[in-house]
Formats: C-alpha cells, structure tokens, sequence
C-alpha cells in the first residue's frame, strides 16, 4: 500500500521508539507494525531520517553492529518526541474527519 504524503515522516519517528536503529530497520519495523501492508522504498528509506536531522528531532551515530560493521543508527530526540505527540494528535483528527465524511456519504 502506498503512504500517504506526510506520513512517513511520522512513521520513522514512530519506529525510533524502541531505540536507535538503522535506515533498513527503520523500513522492517515499519513494514511489520503494519502487518506487511506499508512498504518504505528504498528511496525513501534514507532522506526521511536526514530531513528529522536538519530539525533535530533524530541524531545520527556511526556505530559497530554485531556483525563488526560500522552502520549509521538513528535515534529520537527529545524535539523528536514532540513532533511525534503532535503527529498523533494530528492523524488523530484527520481519521475522525475522515470518519464522519464516510458515515455521511452512507447516510445520503
């Protein structure tokens, strides 16, 4: 299923929440969370978390992985958190407008 513009953004900062990761992930816990119906591109699986970088709402580490490989990790910040609290309460509205335009739409 194709996201919706915007969303993505939020998506990542959703996957951060767990701690730090890395770009590819960040698209598996995505692609998971939504029982495999959101698929990040690989595309987009690396500008979405600069953008964050630029706000300072993500940082990102050179780090060792397991595997003895250095790897880029991503990690929210506090400003991140914000922004993801205000993305909540926003996608909130948005499907209850949604919502009430699609119970009308039935009722006509």
């Amino acid at each position: 299923m194709e996201l919706l513009q915007g969303t993505l953004d939020m998506l990542v900062l959703e996957a951060l929440q767990r701690g730090p990761i890395k770009g590819y992930g960040i698209a598996q816990s995505i692609r998971l969370k939504s029982a495999e119906m959101l698929e990040v591109e690989t595309g987009s699986r690396y500008p979405a978390p600069r953008r964050h970088k630029r706000h300072r709402r993500v940082k990102l580490e050179w780090k060792t992985t397991e595997s003895k490989q250095r790897a880029k990790f991503c990690q929210i910040t506090a400003k991140g958190k914000q922004q993801l609290e205000s993305g909540h309460e926003r996608w909130r509205s948005m499907v209850r407008a949604i919502g009430a335009m699609m119970e009308l739409e039935r009722e006509a």
